[in-house]
């Protein structure tokens, strides 16, 4: 049950902006600028970024929902996901992406964790400093959406085809009404 009087049954992030949309637009108008909106980074490897932070912050509601939009959008290479979450450095993706993903899971614990090292290597991989802001940006975004939808204990469905359902739905983007959000 939620800390505040939110919409009962209304899952995640959705349930408290429909408690206040005056603040839940900007969130949603970020998630879509940093998931949907023009970046070197494909729309998946950004909802791999938000599905993997979210696992290190515990949230389950967000790492579930981001994996399922992430699982879509990776389409017959859908397994990297899992792989990604149950250990990232076996999974197989590239060392470029791997070296991101480390920068973002840096991120998560602290942004003065990130070292000139990290960066570099992550050069090195061939990432761009676009690259390297998009996913420092995403990282650091995810652990406030985070700490929203957990710090308000908002619903979290159990029930891994509810995911399947929203992360369909989240791959259409963050800007559609209210109503058919999830």
């Amino acid at each position: 049950m939620a800390h505040i009087n939110v919409p009962e049954g209304v899952p995640g992030i959705r349930s408290l902006v429909m408690f206040r949309p005056e603040t839940g637009k900007y969130l949603y108008d970020l998630a879509e600028e940093l998931l949907r909106g023009e970046s070197p980074l494909s729309q998946a490897e950004r909802e791999l970024i938000a599905a993997y932070v979210s696992k290190r912050n515990d949230c389950f509601f967000c790492m579930s929902s981001h994996a399922a939009a992430a699982r879509c959008l990776y389409n017959d290479d859908e397994e990297i996901v899992d792989d990604v979450l149950n250990d990232m450095e076996a999974a197989n993706i590239s060392s470029k992406m791997k070296a991101l993903l480390n920068i973002a899971g840096k991120v998560q614990i602290l942004g003065k964790e990130v070292s000139s090292a990290d960066i570099e290597l992550a050069k090195d991989e061939g990432a761009t400093d676009k690259e390297l802001h998009d996913t420092v940006l995403i990282a650091a975004a995810f652990c406030m959406f985070n700490r929203y939808v957990d710090g308000l204990a908002s619903f979290t469905p159990t029930d891994p085809e509810a995911y399947k359902e929203m992360g369909k739905r989240m791959v259409q983007g963050y800007n559609l009404p209210v109503q058919q959000q999830s």
